[in-house]
Order: C-alpha cells, then sequence, then structure tokens
C-alpha cells in the first residue's frame, strides 16, 4: 500500500538534504516523495534534482513564483497516487520506523485519519521537548487546540478521498485537520515519538500575533463559525497556548501539555 508524501520546499538548501534522507531510510519501503520547490532561490532546485535522479520514488515539481505551503502541498496532493498521504516539512526528520508503524496502526484500528507524538529540536539538534498527543480527538476539541504536528499525519485517501488545504498562508494545516474531521469522527493519536520538528530561530516570538491572527481567520473564514462560537474556541486556544508557554507544570497537569 503506497503512501505519497508531500513536502514543500522554500529556501531549504540548510535541512532538506537531512528530510529526504529520512524518507529513504524507512524501513516501510513502498512509498513516493513529491517535493514542491516553491520558487527557491539559495539552491534547494539542484538539491531536490540530485535526489529526484538518484531514486525513481522522489519526484520534483516547481513554481514559478513563490504560493505559499497551502499551495506547494495541494499542488503535490493532486499529483499523489498512494492509498496514503502523508506530510514532511523540508526542515523536518521521520524516525525510520515513523511509516512502518504508523500504516501499520492504520490497518489495524481502520482510523483513517491518524497522527502522533514528536520530538521538537532547534536547529542545531538539541532537543527542545516532547510533543505528546491524546488517543483520539473530534472536530470540536480540535477547535479548542490544534494538537495534530503536520510531519506525523497519514490520511487514507481510499476511505476519505483527496482533501486539500485552505489556501490561507498560515495555519492551512490545521484547515486541512477540520476538513477531514468533517468526514470521520475522529483522529486517532499514537503517543510515541516518531518524528522530529525543527523550531527555527526566527520563527518563535516573532510570529505569534500572525498565527493568532490566523487562528481568527480560521474560525471566521474558513470554518464560518459565528463570532460568538470564533470568541468561544478563541479563547480556549489563547488560554492553552499561555499556559504551554510560561506555565508548563501546570499546563501538563491539566493534561493541555503532554
Amino acid at each position: 500500500m503506497k503512501v505519497s508524501i508531500v513536502m514543500p520546499a522554500y529556501n531549504a538548501a540548510s535541512f532538506i538534504g537531512k528530510s529526504i534522507e529520512s524518507v529513504l531510510s524507512q524501513t516501510y519501503e513502498d512509498w513516493e516523495l513529491l517535493i514542491i520547490d516553491d520558487a527557491s532561490s539559495d539552491g534547494t532546485s539542484e538539491i531536490i534534482k540530485e535526489y529526484s535522479e538518484s531514486d525513481s520514488r522522489v519526484f520534483s515539481f516547481s513554481q514559478v513564483k513563490n504560493m505559499g505551503a497551502a499551495e506547494a502541498r495541494n499542488l503535490g496532493i493532486r499529483h499523489a497516487s498512494g492509498k496514503y498521504i502523508a506530510f514532511l516539512d523540508s526542515d523536518d526528520f521521520w524516525y525510520p520506523d515513523k511509516l512502518e508503524k504508523q500504516v501499520s496502526f492504520i490497518r489495524k484500528s481502520g482510523s483513517p485519519f491518524v497522527f502522533s507524538a514528536y520530538q521538537k529540536v532547534d536547529e542545531h539538534g538539541n532537543k527542545l521537548g516532547v510533543i505528546g498527543v491524546p488517543e483520539k480527538v473530534s472536530y470540536n476539541e480540535l477547535l479548542k487546540s490544534c494538537v495534530i504536528g503536520c510531519l506525523t499525519v497519514i490520511y487514507d485517501v481510499d476511505a476519505l478521498g483527496k482533501v486539500y488545504m485552505p489556501l490561507i498562508r498560515k495555519r492551512q494545516d490545521f484547515g486541512l485537520w477540520l476538513r477531514i474531521l468533517k468526514l470521520t469522527p475522529y483522529a486517532y493519536g499514537q503517543n510515541i515519538i516518531l518524528a522530529e520538528y525543527t523550531v527555527r530561530e526566527n520563527s518563535i516570538s516573532s510570529r505569534k500575533n500572525s498565527a493568532a491572527a490566523y487562528q481568527w481567520k480560521l474560525y471566521r473564514d474558513v470554518e464560518k463559525l459565528s463570532v460568538l462560537k470564533s470568541a468561544y474556541y478563541f479563547s480556549h486556544y489563547a488560554v492553552r497556548g499561555v499556559l504551554r508557554q510560561r506555565y508548563p507544570d501546570i499546563a501538563r497537569a491539566l493534561g493541555v501539555l503532554k
């Protein structure tokens, strides 16, 4: 059962080799890697070309101009031919048994939408903490806080069809999970670490306000929630965010942070 792996890439020359190698090292070998170069200018395209020429399972696509992660991922989804679709960003990394364990879990559980825990690391590979996951999450629960890491997701195309990301610059992966949860009651989590998420130095404090703005935009413009419902779910999002950042011990006690 083939897994189609969608990888958007933009000026990722410093990281993308390691990300691709983590796919090549998978113990589960029935996969295709669809890499979408989103108009990079730093040599990313040359690195992608080398891998696509050396392994027939690696496919390269190029955007004429930078369109953002949602457009890039949707292009990959359109070209995907696998029974399953998974996502890996060009600066993140999978453990070798990631696909094997998740495909096995899908087959045993019968769930068409699964995700896992992951390790956060900085740009130098230093560990920053583990993001654990619940056993399952519903649409309404996910609206309060996105507990699903994009790099850990696999969904079953045969069961759900191809589901695409909303065309917004940020939080588009969150929007996709919500779309899928309108098709199936739950996403099921494996609370085992199967991947590493890279926290970039320029993506922490400077983007918090932007992330909050897109969270609100997602509620109102994508999910079409009323102002009252949007405010309700946004309050959960904000409180959980503060607890995770400033009071991690309390967050863990409340189950907000694993």
